[in-house]
C-alpha cells in the first residue's frame, strides 16, 4: 500500500470513532455535499441552520460535528492532492479503522465526483495566474 495520506493522530482517531457512529444511510449525502463545495474555500459548506439540523440528524455536539466535517474535508483534500484512485482511498481509510461501509461510501463518492473535484481545484489554482498575465 502507498504511504498513508491520512496520518493517524488523536484527532483523526476521535473523528473516525465519530464517523463510524454516523448513520450510514445519511452519510453518502453528507459526503456528496462536502465534495461539491470542497474547492470553495471562502464559502462555508453549511449554514448555521443546516449545521443545527446536522447536529440533530447525526446526534452530535457542535464541536464533534465540526471535527467530523473538517476531517471529511481533510480526507477529500488529501484525495485531491494525491490524485487517489477510489480503491486506494478506501484502503487508506480502512487502515485508520474507518468502518467498511463508510470507507466504501468515500470510495463511491470519490469515483463519482473525484475527477471533477480535481479539475475544479486545478481551475482555482490556475485562474488567478492567467488573470495576472493579462496585466503584464
Amino acid at each position: 500500500m502507498a504511504a498513508p495520506v491520512v496520518p493517524e493522530s488523536s484527532s483523526i482517531r476521535r473523528a473516525v470513532s465519530l464517523l463510524n457512529a454516523v448513520d450510514a444511510g445519511r452519510f453518502p449525502r453528507l459526503l456528496s455535499r462536502l465534495l461539491q463545495k470542497l474547492h470553495l474555500k471562502a464559502e462555508s459548506t453549511f449554514s448555521e441552520e443546516e449545521e443545527e439540523k446536522l447536529q440533530t440528524a447525526f446526534s452530535l455536539e457542535k464541536q464533534d460535528l465540526h471535527l467530523v466535517l473538517e476531517t471529511i474535508s481533510f480526507i477529500l483534500e488529501q484525495a485531491v492532492y494525491h490524485n487517489l484512485k477510489p480503491a486506494s482511498l478506501q484502503q487508506q481509510l480502512q487502515s485508520i479503522h474507518l468502518d467498511q461501509d463508510k470507507a466504501e461510501a468515500f470510495a463511491s463518492a470519490w469515483a463519482a465526483a473525484g475527477q471533477d473535484t480535481i479539475e475544479k481545484f486545478r481551475q482555482r489554482v490556475l485562474t488567478p495566474q492567467k488573470v495576472m498575465w493579462l496585466f503584464f
